[in-house]
Parts: C-alpha cells; structure tokens; sequence
C-alpha cells in the first residue's frame, strides 16, 4: 500500500474575502465558497467554467441560534491527496483517492466556532461541517457530563441548487427500508414533480445534457440519514426527525417547514457526515467513481484474514414461497436434517455458506426472540461439527423483529454463542416501521438507530463476526471502515417477487438498481431463482427469464452473494447452474460496459487474485441486443468463453426456461453480439487458456 501524500498549507487570518474556490486535480471542476455581506455562507459548483450547481445555502437552526449568517472567515487551510489504499473486499482491489482540499474557520457571532472541510475530486466533491471542541466554543452552550459543548440541531440547511433541467431517479422517504421502486420525476427548476413529496438519499439525477450526478453522503456516524425536498428551485436537506413523543409521522415536504423536531443531538468535538456530489459527463463514470469509500476512514480492523467474501444459500426462499416455515411445525424449514442437506449439497457446489431463517425460540409470536436457544428439531453441536468438518459456514440469522433494544442489550452473549459454535457470519434483521431502540420508538435511520447499527458492527468485529445488515440504514461506506460490514438489503428484493400484492417487481426494477441504491454500497437482492411458478401464490412470479437470474449475480454487487432457490429447482438446470459455482464475489476491477438507466446493463468484472473475467447483463421488458467488445481482456492472451444466454424463443412471460449456452475461444480483440430477451440477460465466463 502506498504512503499517503499530504502537502497542508497554512494561511493567515482572512479579513473581507468574499469567495474562496478549489479546484479539481485535474482543473476540470472548481467548488467555491461564498459569503454574503451579512456573514451568510453558501457554495457553488462550476465545471469546465460552466455552472453546474448555483449558490448554494449553507447552515443550521440549533438550540443556539440559527446558524445560516452572522459569520466571519478567522482562517483556512489547503491540502492536496494523492494516494492509493488496498480494500479487504470490492469491486476493485486498489483504489485510488487523489483529491485537493479546502478547509475554512468560521466564527459565528453567538461566539460558535464551525469549520466546512471541501473535498473536490475529478469526478466529484463533498464537504461536511466540523464543530471543535469547547475550547473553541462559546460558553453560552451547554456542558455534558464529559465537558464537552452539546448542541441540538433542529434542521440542516444545507441545499443544491443544480442549474440545468433535470430528473431524479428516487424513492420517497417514507418508504418502509427502502423497499420501493425507484422511479424518475423532474426536478426542474420552474416546475418540480417532488415538490409534494420528500426524497431518500441517495438520488441519481439525470441532466438535459445527457451528464449525471449521484447525490448521497458518506461515513454516516452518530447523526441522522438526510432525505431531501424541492422547494424554492433547489434540492434541500431534511434530515431524519427524533420521536421524541413517541406518536412517530411521516412528513411530506409540505409539512417540513414547520417541523421542528430536534433532529440531532452533537457534543463537540463532532464531524457531519459528508455530502457528497458526484458529477460525470458518462455513466460508466458515475458507476466507477469512488468518492465515497474514500470519503469514510480507513480500516479499523487490525487483522481482516478471518473476513472471507462468499457465496451462500440458504433454508428462505421457501418461506416466501408458502413451502416452508420460519416457526416450527409440520412445514418447519429450520431442521437439522434439512440443514444438512443444504450444507452438503453446498459443498458439493463450491458454495462456501448456508443460510438458517427459523432455528431460534420467538418465531411464533414475534415477542421475544432467543438468538441462544434453538428449537428443539435444530441440534447446534452436531450441525457446528458438520460445518467444520464440510468447510461450509453457517449463516446464522438474528431477526429482532424491530426490537434493536432488546438485541444490544445481549450482544456480547449472543456472538459469543454464535462464535463459540463456530458462526461468523449473522444476517441481522428489523422487520418493524419503527424500531424500539435503547431511546425508544425511533426511525431506523434516525440517530438513535444509526448508533444502534454502527455499536452492533463494532462489537460483531470484536468477535470475529461478519454483518448482512436487512432493513439497515442506507450505506454510506462504512464498509471501508469496518469491512464485516459486508452487505445490506435496504432494496425492494428477490422476496417481493413471491408474495408481493402487485404480482412482483416489474423487469425494469433491477435495470434501475445498479446506478441507484447499488452505488450507495453492496446489496443483498439475494438473486439465483430457478423455479419462476409459485403454485400457491399464482398471482406473483419473478419477471425475468433464467439466463437474466444469471445475469444479476455479476450486475449486483455484494461480497456476500446469495443463490436463493431450493437445492432441487437449480438441479432441474444444472448446466446452467455452473455459472453459479464458478463465479467469485471478490473483484480485482470492475466496469461498467454499457447500459441505460431503467432500460439494461452490461458489466465486466475480473476476479481478484485471478486473470479470469465474468460478464453480465439484464434488460427490462424489452428485448434488445448488446455489442460487447473484449478489449478488457490483456492483449496476446486466450480465453475460453462460456456464454449462457437467452434462447430464440425465450420471453420472462411465456418461455423463461429457454436458454443456449455456447463455449468458444476469444481473444482481446474479439466482439460479442448477444441478444437478450424481453426480461432476459446473459452471463458469461472467460478463463484464461493455459
């Protein structure tokens, strides 16, 4: 790993400046901080000397004052980055983070000191606001029982003033975990279609002039997720409220001017999140950037050798097809005897993990949840030993039912059960609209419930336990920083295609995800179905063809990657299957070949550690053909090509079943031409000849 680079240059106290700008490395994009004559602070964005965000607000409404104007500029600092950091997993092994940066001191006349750090990449920017310790502060402000400066925050101003027409690919925030379906409105500047209605962080945002823009934050640590609201020709911040009388509402950004629930509760020295911007000319771009990660701390964790990527599957789908059930009885999914029988046939398949929804006490009446007790048709010595014995880890699933009081209360002894028999991989879960944490009844991405997450990540670290977070908070890099971090849901999943009230997702949900919540951080969609019936359900399917099942498993992200079907329906395909066994959830590079938000995707990726290359596409309803040129590939080298793709005659509605798979010799300077189906995709691997 390299060393970091940093140059900081130190400037004397500024008196009368009214602007201050950085720019790009690469010159092409420049930030610049304005401040008005009465001490208000704003910023604007200009690329290649073009505006691409106007004056933007700056601020907060504290217990304190309203701190939006009344400031002077007492100093600034510059510094320059350029380095390169290995990740313990990703979608590339080595990433680069080279950036020049602004930071200002400003002095409010309450006597509140607040610093605003820039950050501004090639292909983007962030900053985030910085209160310094009280020595620094005024002391009209409260002192805790750490002498530290406490301020409540009742609303950030900040806002986005993007100067070209555009639409935004979004969910509304009062969708429950986020499981919505992503759709595209307009957020011109004359004439909104989300000025009713509050947005979800993170937006993609597609301009007039065919460039785009990912507006999320990063390295989200004790403070509320923001969510954002048009209003006054601008995106503005509304950051998730407190419950404080414990009647929680869902406001619409109707209603936000008037909400004036606390919103955060900071003690000095303290950090925001960053809100970042990413700004590209090409979609490929947008999906490459790694501003994010970069944006949030390095790695925490001294020694990641026992943090192992992997494939898993799992006793589940067949509780969301009526087969099986979570609670025990007659249906009962969670058994030894069916537990070892996924256990062995994932190693006979190359999947490294199982997955066990339904082996605790609690499942039948969602009261109280055991995570150390199991049913009595579950025998944990023997299925710990067979684990071992196999090479397979058990997926240990730990579903609170909205309970995260409860559940931090136990931590330490629940992963120290977990761990003692050998799991060290849990699936969280908190099914619940409103979680009941140690403060109460709060939103799951409030503050409360963003501490509740992070305190469940660090002590699962303490003993060697990975994390697949469902109904999360949104991502924001953290995985960087604690890398058994490794997956979250948050993502209207595989599930709602079996039993969802609307017959199941349409085919362009999953064309919409990966330049969405895919880009916030790796996902647990939990792709793979075979079986696309559901005899007890007929009304709901899953809207796509086999080959585009495949297809998801190199487009979606996630280093821990779940095939969900049962043993059985992937037999039934078993050529096909092999994709499945073959492909990594570890990546050396990654890329984006070609897509169209909401309409298909392409993507390449190269296995780490391995000269080998996995191609993947989907489409929605619409069949279309993609050129794919192998240029990726190194040059003077030859590759055996397995290509599963799409057969003549295969339609998601009529004919998913069809399917061709085709091997051939290819080189660099090959092109593939594949056609996908309506509802279809392909999958394709290419392993370097000897």
């Amino acid at each position: 790993m390299k060393k970091t680079l940093l140059i900081i240059v130190l400037s004397t106290i500024l008196v009368g400046c009214q602007s201050l700008e950085v720019n790009s490395p690469d010159k092409s994009l420049s930030v610049r901080f304005e401040q008005t004559q009465n001490g208000g602070i704003a910023y604007s964005v200009q690329r290649d000397g073009k505006d691409v965000i106007t004056t933007s607000q700056l601020g907060f409404l504290t217990d304190a004052g309203a701190l939006d104007k009344g400031f002077k500029l007492i100093g600034r600092s510059r510094h320059s980055e350029s380095s390169s950091w290995e990740t313990v997993w990703g979608e590339e092994r080595v990433i680069t983070d080279k950036h020049n940066a602004l930071t200002l001191c400003l002095k409010h006349e309450t006597g509140i000191q607040m610093n605003i750090e820039f950050r501004v990449f090639d292909d983007g920017f962030a900053f985030r606001y910085i209160f310094p310790d009280k020595s620094q502060m005024t002391t009209a402000l409260p002192i805790d029982r750490n002498n530290k400066s406490q301020i409540t925050l009742f609303d950030e101003l900040t806002e986005y003033r993007f100067v070209q027409d555009a639409e935004a690919w979004s969910i509304p925030w009062r969708t429950e975990y986020y499981e919505g379906l992503w759709t595209k409105r307009s957020i011109t500047n004359d004439q909104s279609q989300i000025t009713n209605d509050t947005l979800c962080s993170p937006i993609t945002i597609e301009f007039a002039d065919g460039t785009y823009a990912f507006v999320h934050e990063a390295a989200l640590t004790d403070y509320p997720a923001q969510n954002f609201y048009a209003g006054d020709g601008a995106l503005r911040t509304y950051l998730t409220p407190w419950i404080n009388d414990q009647s929680p509402r869902l406001c619409r950004s109707t209603e936000i001017t008037n909400d004036q629930s606390p919103k955060a509760y900071i003690s000095t020295p303290f950090s925001t999140p960053w809100r970042m911007v990413i700004l590209t000319k090409t979609l490929p771009d947008l999906v490459a950037s790694r501003i994010m990660l970069n944006l949030n701390e390095p790695c925490k964790i001294e020694d990641t050798s026992w943090i192992h990527p992997t494939k898993f599957m799992g006793i589940w789908w067949g509780m969301h097809i009526k087969t099986m059930t979570w609670e025990q009885g007659p249906h009962h999914g969670a058994t030894t005897t069916n537990m070892e029988r996924y256990m062995r046939f994932a190693k006979k398949h190359n999947i490294g993990a199982v997955l066990a929804e339904g082996w605790n006490l609690g499942w039948e009446d969602w009261k109280h949840f055991d995570f150390t007790t199991p049913y009595n048709d579950w025998d944990m010595p023997y299925l710990s030993h067979l684990a071992d014995s196999l090479g397979v880890q058990i997926v240990g699933h730990n579903e609170t039912g909205g309970n995260a009081a409860d559940y931090e209360k136990d931590l330490d002894s629940i992963y120290r059960y977990h761990a003692a028999n050998g799991i060290h991989l849990i699936k969280t879960g908190y099914v619940a609209p409103i979680i009941r944490t140690i403060d109460g009844l709060q939103w799951n991405k409030g503050q409360s419930g963003v501490r509740h997450y992070r305190k469940v990540i660090e002590t699962a670290a303490q003993y060697h336990i990975a994390i697949d977070n469902h109904e999360p908070v949104m991502p924001t890099g953290l995985q960087r920083t604690y890398p058994n971090l490794m997956t979250q849901e948050g993502v209207r999943g595989q599930e709602w295609n079996a039993w969802s009230a609307d017959g199941g997702s349409p085919c362009e949900h999953v064309t919409v995800l990966p330049y969405t919540r895919i880009l916030a951080g790796p996902v647990d969609y939990t792709p793979g179905v075979f079986h696309f019936e559901n005899p007890v359900i007929p009304t709901t399917r899953v809207h796509s063809t086999l080959m585009n099942q495949l297809g998801l498993f190199v487009c979606f992200y996630s280093p821990l990657q779940m095939a969900c079907d049962l043993p059985e329906h992937y037999m039934e395909h078993a050529d096909a299957f092999r994709f499945i066994e073959d492909v990594p959830c570890d990546w050396e590079r990654s890329l984006l070949v070609d897509g169209k938000i909401g309409d298909y995707c392409v993507f390449a990726r190269q296995g780490r550690g391995s000269d080998n290359w996995y191609i993947g596409g989907i489409t929605d309803e619409n069949s279309r053909e993609v050129t794919i040129p192998l240029s990726m590939l190194p040059k003077d080298q030859t590759y055996q090509l397995t290509l599963y793709r799409d057969g003549a005659q295969a339609d998601w509605q009529t004919n998913p079943y069809d399917y061709v798979i085709e091997e051939q010799n290819v080189t660099s300077s090959d092109t593939l031409h594949i056609r996908m189906a309506s509802g279809g995709g392909f999958a394709a691997s290419l392993h370097l000849r000897p």
